[in-house]
């Protein structure tokens, strides 16, 4: 067996945690994150893109970053019915922007994919790719 191959039987990634700060106002609260797996990314690619009138195909990031982060948000989880009830909310996305910055979600959404393997410079010259 290669030396490769003992290290990724040794190092699954299902359970690949990290803690982080996503913003200067909450640098004294860390946020506990867990990674995506391949499968949960497709599903909320998916679940974030709409095919309009001529087949005109919308990504909604709105969407994707909200799915992101109230799914791998292990510390706060903002699908907590009692802290959703708590915060005068009624579904785990309206806690989630009654509770956070949209810079901060988006900081969030980010450092989760950051952990998912997805390198924040490379998505960039992708991007650059495609409006070329």
């Amino acid at each position: 067996m290669s030396a490769l191959l003992q290290f990724l039987i040794e190092n699954p990634v299902d359970n690949l945690t990290a803690k982080v700060v996503v913003s200067p106002r909450l640098a004294k609260f860390p946020f506990k994150i867990k990674g995506m797996t391949g499968p949960e990314f497709s599903l909320y690619q998916k679940l974030s893109t709409k095919i309009g009138g001529k087949k005109k195909v919308e990504f909604d990031s709105k969407v994707f970053n909200e799915l992101v982060v109230l799914n791998h948000t292990i510390e706060p989880n903002f699908r907590d019915a009692e802290s959703i009830k708590k915060a005068g909310c009624q579904t785990p996305e309206q806690f989630l922007y009654k509770s956070l910055l949209a810079g901060e979600i988006s900081e969030l959404a980010q450092q989760i994919s950051s952990l998912s393997g997805f390198d924040k410079e490379f998505e960039d010259e992708v991007e650059e790719a495609k409006n070329s």
